[in-house]
């Protein structure tokens, strides 16, 4: 029987060279999409790029936790094992702040609380060697997480995208560091991966300053595959193998200060996360 991986975000670009990537390693391949027509595009390319025809799609919107526990249901019935999970999926707002069907700022509920839920309910259909490898960024180190705001409307005060997106990079990174010291002792791993400033449309504000952005950030812009390499890496590597709670750019550790390995965010972060999420776990 072939080993499970699974990439949240599979239909978007860095996502789908991931799943490229692993599908070459000869991996059966779910693809958790929500946009399932691009989702079925990409599918056939990866198919055709890999050889391997063990690639399926199954829905998830991570903004809405009952797709979030629907997906992991539809796992779990199967009874395999997942050898990968990469949480991949993120946005960042284009016209203003949104809040789901469970009451939480988009961007905070993609980036972070769904892909906890999903790991969450995951985690026991791992074994000793199994990786988690969820996207981060460097953004992160500007992030400010207070609550409830965090949850609710994704930052405090003025809404700008990049707050509640910083904000949520770094849940991830914390959730990260948490969610290794927890699962170190079963041989799972859990890493972050920085993919660097990629060409994307999530590094564009559809604002009159998007050529300037583009020119400055030309010299170290990379392409989705450039991006998704370091969270291949951390997927594949027999390099890496039993490496957990870093922080990862250009397929090197970035060693994280102290005032985040031991922040008392951390935990509280993990309870206030739980307790949002409780009724779906």
């Amino acid at each position: 029987m072939k080993k499970v991986a699974i990439i949240t975000g599979a239909d978007g670009c860095m996502g789908s060279e991931i799943a490229r990537a692993v599908a070459i390693e000869g991996y059966h391949v779910i693809m958790a999409s929500k946009n399932l027509e691009r989702a079925e595009e990409k599918r056939k390319w990866i198919i055709s790029e890999s050889g391997n025809e063990d690639v399926e799609i199954i829905p998830i919107d991570l903004s809405s936790l009952k797709t979030v526990k629907a997906f992991a249901d539809e796992i779990k019935c199967r009874g395999e094992k997942v050898a990968l999970l990469m949480n991949n999926s993120g946005i960042l707002e284009q016209e203003g702040r949104t809040i789901t069907e469970d009451g939480m700022e988009r961007t905070v509920q993609v980036n972070y609380v769904g892909h906890y839920l999903l790991t969450r309910l995951l985690v026991p259909l791992m074994e000793r060697g199994s990786r988690i490898v969820s996207m981060s960024s460097l953004t992160y180190m500007w992030g400010r997480i207070y609550f409830p705001s965090f949850f609710d409307t994704g930052c405090r005060g003025f809404f700008w995208r990049i707050f509640p997106y910083s904000n949520s990079k770094l849940a991830i990174t914390l959730f990260t560091l948490k969610l290794a010291r927890k699962l170190k002792d079963k041989g799972i791993t859990v890493n972050c991966a920085d993919p660097g400033i990629v060409a994307t449309d999530i590094i564009y504000f559809k604002m009159w300053f998007d050529p300037i952005t583009k020119t400055v950030f030309a010299p170290i812009i990379r392409t989705p595959r450039q991006g998704a390499a370091t969270a291949i890496h951390l997927l594949l590597s027999p390099e890496v193998e039993g490496q957990t709670g870093t922080f990862n750019l250009s397929c090197h550790i970035k060693k994280l200060k102290r005032k985040y390995t031991e922040s008392p965010l951390i935990d509280i972060l993990w309870q206030k996360t739980e307790e949002r999420v409780k009724t779906w776990l």
